[in-house]
């Protein structure tokens, strides 16, 4: 185990990071599954973020994501095959159509972000405020300007 006498290795960090990302993420899945929300993917909630209150095409959306617009176009499918968006027509270009968030998609999303803050509070009273605001610091000194961007998915997938 790492502490100030023994540093960890280098290929540690980012394993840690990696793993605590995908303890929150998937605690957060397991948390939506219970308010009815089974079928969710961490790759769908990039994807509800990315189309927005807006809406978005299936161009706009692989842009967003950093896929391409057929890899875009099927999420679309799934997500309104799911009751997350739905397909309408573009005001500003009847020959486009724009996937819109659906209520049952928005409950998801905010079900996302209350479930996000009861996870945040969990760390905070595990490993205390103060420590839990440190890291965040830290993080945001490390992460690169503009390093939040919502293609995770396009950057796992390669």
């Amino acid at each position: 185990m790492a502490d100030a006498q023994n540093p960890g290795t280098g290929f540690e960090l980012p394993l840690l990071l990696f793993a605590g990302f995908r303890s929150i993420v998937d605690r957060l899945h397991e948390d939506l599954a219970e308010r009815g929300h089974p079928e969710v993917r961490p790759a769908y909630g990039f994807a509800l973020q990315a189309i927005g209150r807006e809406g978005a095409s299936a161009s706009d959306l692989g842009r967003r994501l950093g896929v391409s617009k057929q890899a875009a176009g099927k999420t679309v499918e799934k997500l309104e095959a799911l009751g997350y968006v739905e397909r309408v027509d573009d005001p500003e270009d009847g020959r486009r159509k724009l996937a819109r968030l659906t209520a049952r998609g928005t409950d998801v999303l905010v079900g996302s972000a209350e479930g996000f803050d009861r996870l945040r509070a969990e760390w905070v009273r595990i490993l205390g405020a103060q420590r839990v605001a440190a890291l965040e610091a830290d993080l945001r000194t490390m992460a690169p300007a503009g390093a939040f961007r919502l293609d995770a998915e396009g950057w796992f997938a390669g």
